[in-house]
């Protein structure tokens, strides 16, 4: 087995003070095996993890006078808590095809990541919400599922910026220039820095199953993900982040 890699068995075999301060539980499990499951009806998918490890940021790239959409490599910045843990939801199989729905679980991970030249790209990792469909009724190696998320904002209404404006509280605009808001035009050009939205985005993710164990039911694999990043509350054009790793999951 890969240097660090744990499954779940061995993983709960150990206390709390063995796992603190060794980034075991910023990790998901591995699985051994090429089983099969085949979901019965009301079963759930538990104790899903979803584990970054690579992480690019669309980027527009000149090259002799033209300009294009790039995907480039960045570093996380964020130390060992940007894995999403104990995700569980439904398992529906309509005409035989498995269709996973996420309820609840740890479903949310702030994130920050560092392009080349230094720029920091924060996001809000998620799967909120997120409904995806198998290309098969039952869970083995090659299995393919996928579908569509919500990304909430970043920041919350109760956020305040460094003049302590807020979308739900604090000033409605940067109280030392007055002269620059008030009027017809004043406002223009620090309209959206004054008015604080929640953005609501939408991300993709794609899962493929590549190891299956029946006995403890468990299923791992590979997972590639694309999602909007911060809007800095309305001001800002979010970056699209590609986020690529390993997931695990139990079928119970």
């Amino acid at each position: 087995m890969p240097a660090q890699a744990i499954t779940k068995s061995e993983l709960n075999q150990l206390s709390y003070l063995q796992v603190k301060g060794t980034g075991l539980a910023n990790r998901c499990s591995e699985v051994i095996g090429e089983d099969t499951i085949t979901p019965k009806g009301g079963s759930r998918i538990v104790d899903l993890c979803i584990e970054p490890k690579a992480w690019a940021v669309e980027e527009e790239i000149g090259k002799g006078g033209k300009t294009e959409k790039k995907f480039v490599n960045s570093k996380v910045m964020t130390r060992q808590t940007y894995t999403l843990e104990g995700i569980e939801g439904s398992i529906k199989t309509d005409g035989g095809v498995i269709t996973f729905v996420e309820e609840e679980g740890i479903d949310y991970a702030p994130t920050t990541v560092q392009l080349p030249g230094g720029e920091r790209v924060p996001f809000l990792f998620t799967v909120k919400e997120l409904v995806a469909k198998g290309n098969g009724g039952a869970f083995k190696p090659g299995f393919q599922m996928g579908g569509d998320f919500s990304v909430p904002s970043y920041r919350t209404g109760l956020f305040l910026d460094p003049k302590g404006r807020g979308g739900t509280t604090g000033y409605d605009m940067a109280v030392a220039l007055p002269g620059l808001q008030s009027g017809e035009e004043g406002d223009a050009e620090l309209f959206k820095e004054n008015n604080k939205t929640f953005d609501v985005g939408q991300g993709r993710i794609e899962m493929e199953v590549n190891k299956v164990n029946a006995e403890e039911s468990e299923i791992g694999g590979v997972f590639v993900a694309s999602q909007p990043g911060d809007t800095d509350m309305g001001s800002k054009v979010p970056k699209k982040i590609l986020t690529k790793g390993i997931f695990y999951a139990k079928i119970q």
